[in-house]
């Protein structure tokens, strides 16, 4: 008995090393071109995520993984998203000028419209593209808007890690995502490519 158990749990770790260190590879892939199973592989690198992480800390940068499997789960949501009829965007507050003169509420920051950064340019473009704009100060946010608009597409802009962390939170739940990487991450001062944004909007156009 002994025996058949050592013999499951080795041909276990054995397999779980395969298939992660596959879907590791097929995510990198995914950066640069179009990868088969998309989702399959997303949905390994969820599960395998915390060791996957740690191993990533340890030897190398976290915030590679998280590239990697946002880009994966780009690809894997690209159709779905597509077909998404009520769509918001949730964006960082950390891409706001220094001296923003908005304030705060439940639904996050209120822009002005002052054109000091690049939310007054976001906040016409989502309405011209038929998104709604949220500017957000914590992920904390996510839950309540979406209870609030019950959109059924959602598409980020924020970091890396924040990236795969949403989608990571939102999966499962009756909504797709799909991510815009920014250049940087870190509480203020964080950019944009805007050109990905207006990329966004052209590949998803109603």
């Amino acid at each position: 008995m002994y025996n058949l158990i050592g013999k499951v749990l080795f041909f276990t770790i054995i397999f779980s090393v395969f298939i992660s260190s596959t879907a590791l590879m097929v995510s990198r892939v995914s950066l640069n071109r179009h990868v088969w199973l998309a989702g399959f592989f997303a949905n390994v690198l969820d599960f395998f995520y915390l060791p996957l992480r740690h191993l990533f800390v340890k030897f190398s940068d976290s915030r590679i993984l998280d590239k990697w499997m946002a880009s994966l789960k780009n690809m894997a949501h690209k159709s779905a998203f597509a077909k998404t009829s009520k769509r918001i965007i949730l964006a960082p507050h950390c891409m706001r000028a220094l001296d923003c003169p908005a304030h705060s509420t439940r639904e996050g920051i209120q822009c002005k419209s002052c054109g000091k950064c690049v939310f007054t340019r976001l906040k016409k473009d989502s309405e011209t593209n038929g998104y709604k704009l949220f500017i957000l100060t914590g992920s904390s946010f996510v839950k309540r808007i979406l209870q609030m608009e019950k959109a059924d597409g959602v598409l980020l802009i924020a970091c890396d890690y924040e990236l795969n962390k949403v989608m990571r939170a939102l999966k499962g739940k009756k909504v797709v995502t799909y991510g815009v990487p920014m250049e940087n991450d870190g509480c203020y001062g964080t950019e944009v490519d805007y050109q990905k944004v207006l990329d966004a909007f052209e590949t998803f156009k109603y």
